[in-house]
């Protein structure tokens, strides 16, 4: 796995060996970043469940302003610490632009508004917390309405993301594959 565009492309990282962790692929990344283009340079940016930090540090590789990472597993916080200092390394930039908070996304309050938020959670969040999940995605979008939703899940189950939410697009192969819903509020 590694970063597949930007100033920090090819920068190899690191995830944990164990647990349910499954990194967004470099494929789905690449096509994900591709459809968000010119919206990135600039753009602070939200990782929930971040794991490895793979799309936040795409994005910084791709010009994004800073990045907040939420993830509270312990594996993925160290291999995040170590993706973080290594892309900052790259991009010849302080780890200061990017924040790291290791609390459960499910209890974390949002107190500030980002242009650009991306969630990956596991995969049975999307049923089991489906309430809490759409809470906490409608309180993001009230701190920034014109932000842009990056949404993980299987290829055959699209995530609800609650009232006010309009499909942008989806990238992904098939039902059997992860894919990704690019989601706006209020559009």
């Amino acid at each position: 796995m590694r970063i597949t565009g930007g100033q920090a492309r090819g920068i190899p990282l690191k995830t944990p060996k164990q647990g349910e962790i499954r990194p967004a692929t470099d494929y789905l990344r690449q096509a994900v970043f591709s459809s968000l283009a010119a919206t990135v340079p600039g753009t602070r940016v939200l990782d929930l469940f971040a794991g490895s930090g793979a799309y936040g540090l795409e994005a910084l590789s791709r010009g994004a302003a800073s990045a907040v990472f939420v993830e509270k597993d312990r594996g993925c916080l160290a291999c995040l610490k170590t993706n973080l200092a290594a892309t900052a390394k790259s991009l010849r930039i302080s780890e200061d632009v990017a924040q790291i908070d290791g609390r459960d996304v499910l209890r974390w309050p949002p107190t500030a508004g980002f242009d650009l938020i991306f969630a990956d959670p596991p995969y049975a969040l999307w049923n089991d917390q489906t309430a809490v999940m759409a809470t906490l995605l409608g309180q993001l979008a009230g701190l920034c309405p014109a932000a842009c939703f990056v949404l993980e899940a299987p290829g055959n189950e699209e995530p609800r993301p609650g009232p006010g939410f309009c499909l942008r697009k989806r990238i992904g192969k098939g039902a059997t594959q992860p894919a990704a819903w690019i989601f706006g509020h209020g559009e």
